[in-house]
């Protein structure tokens, strides 16, 4: 086989965040500013939804690879023989092939996750327990793995409830079983199981390690330094807010699950600030950015700027929002891996004796 060809059957799909496993809006692009969400469609396919607004159609990887595959055929014609261009041809060709194409029901719930976001919380909270009975009782297959694993994604995004949780954890469990090859399922169950504070039965070294990788991340955010500025230009210091009750979110302007929680936030800021409660939320954006979006709205606590994310690499943030409670002596209480409700930030602040 050419070692272009080795080349290209080695190209992983470009980062995504909802392509069958992941927290929302995760991965090296997120990284880079660009913030993508992949939302499924009735094709089995999706778009990745950027930042800046612009969309991109996207499919499995498979169909990925076999445009990859067309683009480099194309790319190489002068540099490379007309042998090795047909090879990569005809192995596009089979790659395309193998793409299962959707069931009715699958197209029914990836229809049905499409319109999460838009539902109020109570109807929400009942649309993911339905979801994940319907794919609890799929056949094994691609169609299952994908929709597990866009449902997981989107069902910390409030309040599903323990029951829910766990019934997508078992799933995610079993469809991992199925699916050994794809490390994404074990480090996605991983974080669900500990930061929601489920249980599975996986007796897998790679879902220890992942395991592992959580407890070394959370020994770092247990006593973070640093500071930071927010659009006034005041520097904020965690290990200055000794004696408060501090509540450090991590946000940007584009992240959905973001904006619907700060209503929220800056209602417990007004409830519970006189009685210590601060609140830093933390943007890796320019204040540029930050800036216009802040002076549509009327929130008063503290908006701290990030833009080279020394702080979320601090905390090892790859996904958002995520937050962290400290109580008054500067130890961390509780953590969120997503969005809260109200009813779930009053809990974790409960922790740190505020009710």
């Amino acid at each position: 086989m050419p070692d272009v060809v080795a080349h290209a059957l080695s190209v992983p799909a470009p980062p995504t965040l909802r392509d069958g496993f992941g927290p929302t809006y995760r991965g090296p692009a997120r990284r880079h500013g660009l913030g993508i969400a992949r939302h499924p469609d009735e094709s089995g396919c999706g778009t990745y939804e950027y930042a800046r607004h612009n969309v991109e159609p996207a499919c499995e990887k498979v169909r990925l690879g076999a445009g990859r595959f067309r683009g480099i055929v194309k790319d190489m014609k002068s540099r490379y023989s007309t042998i090795a261009a047909a090879v990569l041809a005809g192995v596009a060709a089979i790659f395309a092939q193998t793409q299962v194409p959707p069931t009715d029901q699958e197209k029914s719930i990836s229809a049905r996750l499409r319109q999460l976001r838009s539902l109020p919380d109570d109807e929400w909270t009942k649309a993911v327990a339905q979801l994940a009975g319907q794919i609890r009782d799929l056949p094994q297959g691609a169609g299952k793995q994908r929709l597990i694993g866009s449902l997981t994604g989107l069902a910390t995004e409030g309040d599903a409830g323990r029951e829910t949780l766990q019934s997508i954890a078992n799933t995610l469990a079993e469809v991992i079983a199925s699916q050994p090859e794809d490390r994404r399922g074990y480090d996605t169950l991983a974080r669900l199981v500990r930061y929601e504070h489920l249980q599975v039965s996986v007796d897998d070294p790679r879902y220890r390690a992942a395991m592992a990788k959580l407890e070394a991340e959370d020994a770092r955010r247990l006593s973070p330094v640093f500071t930071l500025s927010d659009l006034k230009g005041t520097n904020w210091s965690l290990q200055d807010l000794r004696g408060k009750v501090v509540l450090v979110n991590f946000w940007a302007t584009w992240c959905p699950p973001c904006r619907k929680e700060m209503p929220d936030m800056q209602a417990l800021y007004e409830r519970f600030g006189p009685r210590g409660l601060v609140i830093l939320a933390i943007s890796d954006e320019d204040a540029e950015k930050v800036a216009p979006f802040l002076a549509e709205r009327k929130y008063t606590y503290p908006v701290l700027l990030d833009p080279g994310r020394k702080v979320n690499q601090l905390f090892a943030v790859e996904g958002i929002p995520k937050s962290f409670l400290y109580g008054r002596d500067g130890k961390l209480v509780a953590q969120a891996i997503d969005r809260r409700t109200d009813r779930q930030f009053l809990e974790m602040l409960k922790l740190a004796g505020l009710e």
